[in-house]
Parts: structure tokens; C-alpha cells; sequence
């Protein structure tokens, strides 16, 4: 008798998304906690500069780092809506400042691919992959690089 083995399912990375400039990116969902939205900010006298400042979350005080300066893009407005990805990372609860976020999508890792030479240097220090979408390429940051603070 024969026996039929089933093919192994494909493995799969699952990434929480949002947009920062014209900038679609992601980060594993095993590091995000939650997405919050219009969450006033207390400003940090001396913080460096990615540090937008600090975040009263539930009572717990969070950092907030702001994307768009560790990416290297234009300051944001501080009229402009934002949303705050927390994150997890050490034991730590950190913001990271986005313009807008996405959706949490489950990807094949066979879809994965290098990020591409063509992205700047400034951007691409910070990433750890890409994977194309119909929208546009997402980029994946690495968690660790995104939010050491200079």
C-alpha cells in the first residue's frame, strides 16, 4: 500500500503595515503590541532628535520615535494625523511615528526577496527584506535598527 504524504504548508511571515512618505513598510506582528491613533505627545527638553517625545499610554510612558526622521525623510508637521506602531522589544514598549497605518498581512516567506540596491542607503540600513505587493514594494524593517536611538 502507498502512502500519499500531504505537502507541508508554505511558511508564512505575517507583518503589520503602515505608510511613512511615500514609503510602504512593515514589521513582524511578534514585536507589535497595538496601533493607537491621536495620542498626544509630551515633548522631551534634549531628547535626540528621532525622539518626538513621550507617550502616556494607558498610564505606562512610552517613547516615541518618529519614522520619517530615522528614515531619513522631512520632519512631519505637528498638525499632521499620525498613528504610534507600540512596540515590543527587550521588555520594552516603544512608539515608532508613522503617517498612516496599514493592515497586518500574511506573506510566503518563498516571496521574500533582498531589498533592492535602488533604495537609499539611508533607508536601506534599516531594513532586513521586501516583498512585492500589488500597491507597492513593502519593505521590512528590522525592529532593533529602526528604534536605536542615535
Amino acid at each position: 500500500m502507498t502512502s500519499v504524504v500531504a505537502p507541508a504548508p508554505a511558511a508564512q511571515v505575517t507583518l503589520c503595515t503602515f505608510v511613512v512618505g511615500d514609503l510602504l513598510l512593515g514589521l513582524p506582528v511578534e514585536h507589535v503590541v497595538e496601533v493607537v491613533r491621536g495620542e498626544r505627545l509630551t515633548r522631551v527638553p534634549l531628547a535626540p532628535g528621532s525622539v518626538v517625545g513621550l507617550l502616556n499610554l494607558r498610564g505606562r510612558i512610552v517613547s516615541a520615535v518618529d519614522a520619517r526622521v530615522r528614515l531619513g525623510l522631512d520632519r512631519r508637521d505637528g498638525d499632521r494625523e499620525c498613528a504610534h506602531i507600540i512596540i515590543t522589544l527587550d521588555d520594552e514598549q516603544v512608539s515608532l511615528v508613522v503617517d498612516r497605518e496599514g493592515e497586518v498581512v500574511a506573506l510566503e516567506s518563498a516571496t521574500r526577496y533582498d531589498v533592492p540596491e535602488t533604495v537609499p542607503p539611508e533607508i536601506r540600513r534599516l531594513l532586513v527584506s521586501a516583498y512585492r505587493r500589488d500597491e507597492a514594494l513593502l519593505l521590512v524593517l528590522d525592529p532593533h535598527r529602526v528604534l536605536t536611538v542615535d
